[in-house]
């Protein structure tokens, strides 16, 4: 059973003795009260000053400890029922402590695989953009891109190529019949690239967990890159094969 704190009882009993003296009580009187306080529980109006209402001191005292209704004390007649410090049903109650509601609220953060927009995503982003930008301004300063002249039709140049990002395209023509190079091929290709989330269900971001995904994209990237160099370095006049460091570098951009 937890005891009322020494401080505590101290500040009651001088309450009680300043309320007994300004009820004209005597001295003797003031004095048993006081010593008697933490032992017999009485019921006297609380002034102002006093902090603890009695009943609260009252519910604090062990239930062993209380007198019984039968010994003589100076029980009031409102205490005569259940002992002081029992609820209605027998269960012993006391008085702990009052404590904020700020100390003990739960702090723990529950785990969670989300990030906020702003300013995780954002801030990458503009980092990105930033980087890129850079990297444009400089690459258009050191190389020199000037624009052609005008079309001429009596006068083809050769070879003739496609942008780059057409020359993956250029290079599969002269493999296959058009059929196969411009439809068949990159309709496969698309095709696989639409189907892959529905065949890798794995919800896992993690690469070594997605590596059918991971393949997938790699196998199509480096085919498509590797067309795309052969037809920009390693195709001469007439769209021949030539090695760039003995025909020369056929590509302007």
């Amino acid at each position: 059973m937890v005891e009322i704190p020494e401080h505590l009882r101290k500040r009651a009993e001088a309450a009680r003795a300043k309320a007994e003296a300004a009820k004209g009580g005597s001295a003797t009187s003031e004095t048993k009260e006081t010593e008697t306080v933490a032992d017999t529980p009485s019921e006297t109006p609380s002034s102002g000053d006093e902090k603890i209402p009695a009943h609260l001191l009252d519910r604090g005292v062990p239930a062993g400890n209380q007198p019984s209704i039968s010994e003589p004390s100076d029980v009031p007649p409102a205490q005569s029922g259940p002992q002081a410090g029992q609820g209605p049903d027998g269960h012993n109650q006391r008085l702990l402590t009052v404590v904020k509601a700020g100390s003990i609220q739960d702090v723990k953060t529950t785990p969670t695989d989300k990030v906020h927009v702003w300013p995780h995503l954002l801030i990458a982003e503009f980092l990105a953009a930033l980087a890129i930008t850079l990297f444009t301004t400089l690459f258009s300063i050191v190389v020199n891109a000037p624009l052609l002249e005008l079309a001429d039709f009596n006068r083809t140049p050769n070879p003739s190529k496609a942008p780059w990002y057409f020359l993956g395209l250029q290079e599969l023509l002269t493999m296959f019949h058009p059929m196969v190079a411009g439809v068949t091929i990159p309709g496969m290709g698309i095709f696989l690239l639409i189907m892959a989330p529905f065949i890798d269900k794995n919800p896992s971001n993690k690469p070594e967990h997605r590596k059918f995904a991971i393949s997938l994209m790699t196998v199509h990237l480096m085919f498509w890159a590797v067309l795309v160099m052969i037809g920009s370095f390693f195709r001469g006049p007439g769209f021949n094969f030539v090695f760039p460091w003995e025909g020369g570098l056929f590509f302007e951009l």
